[in-house]
């Protein structure tokens, strides 16, 4: 049997949570604004196939995938351009037939038609979709803000957007959590009737949103809804490991990649998504649980081609 389900110890308003006794495991492929002439982050087409095909054979089912731009020195910012997402899509999807693709919609703009226009183009299986505001902030060490501080607005309006794209090309929203109060909200977006479904990726990491902690995971499993399907994002170094571990207890989805770390749980430094992916099969073993094949994945989550 893939899925089972289990008492919450945590707390009892939701009864049961899913727990998956085969682990799916998502590759961050790429991210955004971390420059590639420093870190092994893949940016055109041929790159983004190499590197998914690297994490498909290390145990990924899914790839989460970011478009950046095409031109030379210009590889650190987002593309919109349907086309550009289209080709990177289609190299992946040659170089991994059988591949969950999970494509961002995360952008600080109020337009973002770009996002839709990307979505409807590349028909994604999957389709993050940031379920609520966040005030983006990080300090340098002598207490001057990293950069302008800001805010990442994602209202009801906006998530609404996105998710009636979702659900006119047939794609499950993946909603993104910064923090509590927005893990809290997915079951409003649900009861509201905004979608049927809900399938939470719970972030850590971001400065000004919820910190990494096994704790914190444990506690959250309260808040999910029934019969959901979550995972975390863990983003930091070498510290961000013990909370995979405790993810792959919770049985959850695992997900780790080169947009939220280049950290191996060793410490030393990543030099591909292949990599990362390795270890990441490892909590998995570690806490019982075999890797599910991208089949499986598709099964255990419900998807289209089960």
């Amino acid at each position: 049997m893939l899925c089972r389900t289990a008492r919450n110890p945590t707390r009892t308003r939701h009864a049961r949570v899913i727990v998956m006794d085969k682990a799916i495991l998502t590759c961050a492929l790429n991210g955004v604004l971390t420059d590639p002439r420093q870190h092994p982050v893949p940016v055109t087409p041929e790159e983004c196939a190499q590197s998914a095909r690297q994490a498909h054979d290390a145990g990924a089912s899914v790839i989460h995938v970011h478009f950046r731009r095409q031109e030379p020195g210009q590889g650190h910012l987002p593309s919109w351009d349907p086309a550009v997402a289209t080709d990177i899509v289609a190299a992946i999807r040659a170089a991994c037939p059988d591949i969950l693709i999970n494509a961002t919609t995360g952008t600080a703009s109020p337009d973002y038609s770009g996002p839709l226009s990307v979505l409807r183009a590349v028909r994604p299986e999957i389709a993050a979709c940031n379920a609520g505001s966040l005030n983006y902030l990080k300090l340098r060490a002598n207490g001057d803000w990293a950069w302008p501080p800001m805010l990442f607005e994602n209202t009801p309006d906006k998530i609404q957007d996105h998710l009636d794209v979702m659900s006119e090309i047939g794609a499950r929203p993946e909603f993104e959590c910064f923090d509590t109060g927005i893990v809290r909200s997915v079951e409003m977006y649900v009861k509201h009737g905004m979608t049927d479904a809900a399938q939470y990726n719970l972030v850590m990491g971001v400065a000004s949103g919820m910190p990494v902690s096994p704790d914190l995971l444990a506690f959250l499993q309260a808040y999910i809804l029934p019969g959901s399907h979550w995972q975390a994002t863990l983003i930091g170094r070498l510290e961000i490991w013990p909370t995979h571990q405790k993810a792959a207890e919770l049985g959850g989805m695992l997900r780790t990649g080169v947009e939220d770390t280049f950290y191996l749980p060793d410490g030393g430094k990543t030099r591909s998504n292949g990599e990362l992916i390795e270890a990441l099969a490892i909590c998995a073993r570690n806490a019982g649980r075999a890797v599910a094949s991208p089949a499986e994945s598709r099964r255990i989550l419900g998807l289209p081609g089960a």
